[in-house]
């Protein structure tokens, strides 16, 4: 009824409007008939990436998670059928939020398990990039922060100069979750 009014004229009550009806038997019958097919796997020809991840979260405990945005783009291109060598990636990520607490080394006891998950990606070449204007409102100087870190005077002066030498910008969304995947699935 309501899609009706969205329709225009010609497509309500005429002939036309008659193509967008589906009858329940039919559904039913192709639904059926297509129990037997499966989805198919493909390998796109992915080129080396050249990426820089815009990292801003609410809460320090979401590195983790927004790390996993990291590791899905590496994990597939750096096995078969892809096998591309780590250091023929151009990977930058810019920290500027309140993750930035989980570089400071005096706090490496609460987040050990992010900086060293950090530390191995930056072994294959990531760059990890802290905002400088962001690690002062903290009050961190250089000597505070991990040493695998890079300091950069702003991160969005850092993120539009990727961006403007060709860098895709990806930004890890990290929702609180409220119902879990095996209840949903």
């Amino acid at each position: 009824m309501w899609v009706a009014a969205l329709l225009p004229p010609t497509l309500v009550g005429g002939a036309v409007a008659d193509e967008f009806t589906v009858e329940p038997d039919r559904l039913v019958d192709e639904q059926a008939a297509d129990a037997t097919a499966m989805a198919q796997m493909i390998y796109p020809d992915y080129a080396e990436p050249k990426v820089v991840f815009d990292i801003f979260l609410d809460h320090p405990a979401k590195l983790g998670s927004a790390l996993h945005w990291l590791r899905t783009l590496l994990q597939p291109l750096l096995d078969t059928p892809y096998d591309m060598a780590p250091e023929m990636m151009q990977i930058k990520v810019v920290l500027h939020g309140t993750e930035l607490v989980t570089l400071a080394k005096r706090n490496y006891a609460d987040y050990a398990e992010t900086v060293e998950r950090m530390r191995y990606y930056a072994s294959l070449g990531v760059e990890f990039r802290v905002c400088a204007l962001a690690a002062h409102d903290y009050g961190y100087q250089l000597a505070d922060l991990q040493p695998f870190v890079l300091v950069v005077p702003s991160a969005i002066t850092e993120l539009t100069h990727w961006q403007q030498q060709g860098f895709a910008v990806i930004t890890p969304t990290v929702p609180e979750r409220h119902i879990s995947t095996d209840t949903i699935r």
